[in-house]
Protein backbone atom coordinates (compact mmCIF):
# COMPACT_ATOMS: atom_id res chain seq x y z
CA UNK A 1 0.00 0.00 0.00
CA UNK A 2 1.27 3.09 -1.16
CA UNK A 3 1.44 5.62 2.01
CA UNK A 4 3.20 8.87 3.11
CA UNK A 5 2.93 9.59 6.54
CA UNK A 6 3.89 13.28 7.52
CA UNK A 7 4.49 14.56 11.37
CA UNK A 8 6.41 17.41 12.95
CA UNK A 9 3.80 20.06 12.98
CA UNK A 10 2.70 21.57 15.79
CA UNK A 11 2.62 25.68 17.57
CA UNK A 12 5.80 27.58 17.48
CA UNK A 13 6.49 31.26 18.32
CA UNK A 14 7.37 33.62 15.37
CA UNK A 15 11.10 33.16 14.75
CA UNK A 16 11.21 29.41 15.78
CA UNK A 17 12.16 26.27 14.24
CA UNK A 18 10.35 23.14 13.36
CA UNK A 19 11.33 20.10 10.95
CA UNK A 20 8.31 18.35 9.05
CA UNK A 21 9.09 14.75 8.45
CA UNK A 22 7.17 12.30 5.57
CA UNK A 23 7.95 8.96 6.03
CA UNK A 24 7.09 6.90 2.67
CA UNK A 25 5.51 3.35 2.69
CA UNK A 26 5.23 0.95 -0.31
CA UNK A 27 7.55 2.51 -2.73
CA UNK A 28 10.97 3.95 -2.79
CA UNK A 29 11.05 7.74 -2.42
CA UNK A 30 14.45 7.98 -4.35
CA UNK A 31 13.05 7.49 -7.46
CA UNK A 32 10.68 10.14 -7.39
CA UNK A 33 10.16 14.00 -7.46
CA UNK A 34 8.68 15.46 -4.13
CA UNK A 35 7.44 18.73 -2.95
CA UNK A 36 6.12 20.03 -0.18
CA UNK A 37 2.64 22.18 -0.27
CA UNK A 38 0.36 24.36 2.28
CA UNK A 39 -2.94 25.42 2.52
CA UNK A 40 -3.88 28.32 5.10
CA UNK A 41 -7.69 28.58 5.83
CA UNK A 42 -9.67 29.64 3.08
CA UNK A 43 -6.96 29.48 0.42
CA UNK A 44 -5.78 26.95 -2.45
CA UNK A 45 -3.03 24.61 -1.69
CA UNK A 46 0.00 26.21 -3.22
CA UNK A 47 3.26 24.55 -3.58
CA UNK A 48 6.35 25.43 -1.42
CA UNK A 49 9.80 23.80 -2.14
CA UNK A 50 10.22 20.86 -4.69
CA UNK A 51 13.04 18.50 -5.89
CA UNK A 52 13.16 16.29 -8.52
CA UNK A 53 14.37 12.67 -8.17
CA UNK A 54 17.92 13.52 -9.46
CA UNK A 55 18.45 15.54 -6.75
CA UNK A 56 19.80 18.87 -8.45
CA UNK A 57 19.20 22.46 -6.99
CA UNK A 58 16.13 22.50 -5.06
CA UNK A 59 13.26 24.75 -5.95
CA UNK A 60 12.17 26.96 -3.02
CA UNK A 61 8.47 29.70 -3.13
CA UNK A 62 9.73 33.12 -3.08
CA UNK A 63 7.87 33.32 0.60
CA UNK A 64 10.12 30.77 1.83
CA UNK A 65 12.97 30.94 0.30
CA UNK A 66 16.51 31.53 2.58
CA UNK A 67 14.32 29.87 5.12
CA UNK A 68 13.38 26.39 4.64
CA UNK A 69 15.21 23.11 3.39
CA UNK A 70 13.84 20.74 1.45
CA UNK A 71 15.40 17.28 1.40
CA UNK A 72 15.06 13.81 1.60
CA UNK A 73 16.94 10.62 3.49
CA UNK A 74 16.19 7.81 0.91
CA UNK A 75 17.96 5.04 3.58
CA UNK A 76 15.43 5.97 5.47
CA UNK A 77 12.80 6.32 2.75
CA UNK A 78 11.71 9.64 4.00
CA UNK A 79 11.12 13.26 3.20
CA UNK A 80 12.08 16.47 4.97
CA UNK A 81 11.51 20.22 5.43
CA UNK A 82 13.61 22.05 8.33
CA UNK A 83 11.42 25.57 8.49
CA UNK A 84 13.55 28.21 10.30
CA UNK A 85 12.28 31.62 11.29
CA UNK A 86 9.31 31.21 10.95
CA UNK A 87 6.53 33.80 10.58
CA UNK A 88 2.94 34.06 11.21
CA UNK A 89 2.18 34.00 7.59
CA UNK A 90 3.92 30.79 7.56
CA UNK A 91 1.04 28.73 9.72
CA UNK A 92 -1.18 26.13 7.35
CA UNK A 93 -1.79 23.00 6.78
CA UNK A 94 1.60 20.99 5.00
CA UNK A 95 1.10 18.48 2.65
CA UNK A 96 4.22 16.12 1.75
CA UNK A 97 3.71 14.87 -2.30
CA UNK A 98 5.89 12.56 -4.41
CA UNK A 99 5.66 12.01 -8.28
CA UNK A 100 7.58 9.96 -10.96
CA UNK A 101 6.76 13.10 -13.72
CA UNK A 102 8.56 15.65 -11.94
CA UNK A 103 11.43 16.05 -14.29
CA UNK A 104 13.13 19.16 -12.85
CA UNK A 105 13.49 21.00 -9.89
CA UNK A 106 10.39 23.44 -10.03
CA UNK A 107 7.51 21.64 -9.49
CA UNK A 108 4.70 23.76 -7.84
CA UNK A 109 1.54 22.53 -9.56
CA UNK A 110 -0.89 19.71 -7.62
CA UNK A 111 -1.45 18.33 -11.17
CA UNK A 112 1.75 17.04 -10.78
CA UNK A 113 2.18 14.59 -7.95
CA UNK A 114 0.82 11.08 -7.70
CA UNK A 115 0.97 10.92 -3.94
CA UNK A 116 -0.42 13.14 -1.07
CA UNK A 117 0.54 12.72 2.73
CA UNK A 118 -2.49 13.94 5.13
CA UNK A 119 -1.19 17.03 6.03
CA UNK A 120 0.26 18.67 9.35
CA UNK A 121 -0.89 21.89 10.76
CA UNK A 122 2.04 24.58 11.55
CA UNK A 123 0.93 27.14 13.61
CA UNK A 124 3.04 30.37 14.09
CA UNK A 125 2.07 32.53 16.57
CA UNK A 126 2.86 34.17 20.47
Amino acid sequence: QVQLVESGGGLVQPGGSLRLSCAASGFRLGYYGIGWFRQAPGKERKGVSSISSSDGSPYYARSVKGRFTISRDNAKNTMYLQMNSLKPEDTAVYYCAASTRITTAQAMGTYEYDYWGQGTQVTVSS
